[in-house]
């Protein structure tokens, strides 16, 4: 792997890699020798630390439902403190640097408030300071609408800036520096013996993140994948290589099982005695996503006497208003009522060899049937199988399944 990338390379820092001053002086430290390598170097970064947390946390003492529109307002603050805080410590050793906001340089969003989309990044800006030898800081997970409101990319919104900067200007790579050393086949503070993957595709880190691995935010590997930009998973804290994201290629290692995952962050929805007719799957997902609720698993029971359960989930954030939503829903198609369970964990195996390799699902099933854990519901795709099962049992469940298909690096 190569470990130096010449020319134009973005890198973001996550909120841990900057935590306190002490932390944005190391950081700065890397920029520049960055820099002194000969490329020019755009940086992205999020809030310090637990700063958005709080700021949440901070908004629901006043209201339990704070509007959406207000809430950007507030977040973005957080990574404006860290870019101008960067740009000092960047300038304290010498060198020139500019920070700005995602308005400023032109990261412009659609409307939908705290879960926006890129639309479009206009880089003229960033060039030009580029081209005055200045490091240049973004704020991450911001940007701004066409009427000039403020709006945020969702949580690890501020991977997605970073590969989308490096997309518009044609980056040799993308650097994102986390607490963590790469992309692991498991959560390694859940598995002792999880093991870093040196190189990953597109298509597998894609359903590790949408499936649980915080490493990095779904969409920002999708532009990673659409605009075929490399992706470098390290670690803020090492000068060790991390994880490569790309392309499959010939080379790459066609593992059966590439890594296992978990979600603690969904909720499940049951909506019970639903009319079993044509249409009402369509009504019931339709006012979901005009509300912007992201669903992601659903099953819908077998018909008993013209009526039928519909579960689905949804992920905590957005719990709030999928449960307004179908308590309309209840009412509008005269359904018995509805469920919710907070307290439930995704798990999934992911890996592109599961193509080939037949026995894989009744394997996974197997292991947590022998560890007594109930599968409530099934999800799966060409690379990726997901169970959901009780919260209580995602610990055991990730460790049985990743010594099941042999995943630790203690097995060569």
């Amino acid at each position: 792997m190569r470990d130096v990338f010449l020319g134009i390379i973005v890198q973001k820092y996550g909120g841990s890699s900057i935590a306190n001053a002490e932390r944005i002086k190391n950081v700065a430290k890397r920029i520049v020798k960055t820099k002194n390598q000969g490329n020019s170097v755009i940086v992205v970064v999020s809030a310090l630390g637990d700063t958005t947390d709080n700021l949440l946390k901070m908004a629901h003492e006043i209201t339990p439902s704070p509007p959406e529109r207000e809430l950007d307002m507030l977040l973005a603050t957080g990574e404006q403190v860290s870019v101008a805080l960067l740009g000092m410590a960047i300038y304290s050793l010498g060198y020139e640097a500019i920070s700005f906001t995602g308005q400023q340089v032109g990261i412009v969003t659609d409307a939908v408030h705290t879960k926006a989309k890129i639309l479009d990044v206009r880089s003229k800006r960033i060039m030009e300071e580029i081209k005055k030898d200045k490091v240049v800081i973004v704020a991450g997970f911001q940007g701004v609408t066409i009427d000039n409101d403020i709006t945020t990319l969702g949580r690890g919104g501020s991977d997605t800036t970073a590969v989308a900067l490096a997309a518009k200007l044609k980056a040799d790579v993308c650097e994102i520096y986390t607490d963590v050393d790469g992309v692991y086949t498991a959560d390694p503070r859940m598995v002792s013996d999880a093991k870093k993957i040196d190189e990953i595709s597109f298509d597998e880190m894609l359903e590790m993140a949408a499936t649980g691995a915080k490493v990095l935010q779904v969409r920002s590997v999708e532009f990673g994948q659409n605009y075929g930009v490399y992706i470098h998973v390290r670690s803020s804290f090492s000068e060790e290589p991390g994880t490569l994201i790309k392309e499959a290629d010939k080379v790459m290692e066609k593992a059966v099982i590439r890594g296992v995952t978990h979600d603690i962050d969904e909720a499940k929805i049951t909506i019970l005695g639903v009319p079993d007719k044509p249409g009402i799957a369509a009504r019931v997902f339709r006012a979901l996503s005009d509300a912007n609720a992201n669903v992601d698993m659903i099953i819908q029971n077998v018909s008993e006497k013209g009526f039928t359960d519909i579960s689905f989930t949804v992920t905590k954030d957005d719990l709030i208003k999928a449960k307004d939503v179908v308590d309309k829903i209840v009412v509008e198609l005269g359904a018995r009522g509805s469920l919710c369970d907070e307290n439930i964990a995704k798990i999934s195996l992911i890996g592109a060899g599961m193509i080939t390799h037949p026995g894989v699902a009744a394997d996974m099933f197997s292991a947590l049937a022998g560890n007594n854990i109930n599968i409530e519901m099934i999800s799966t795709s060409s690379i990726k199988i997901s169970c959901v099962i009780d919260e209580k049992d995602v610990g055991v469940a990730v460790r049985a399944l990743h010594d099941k298909f042999g995943l630790g690096s203690n097995r060569g």
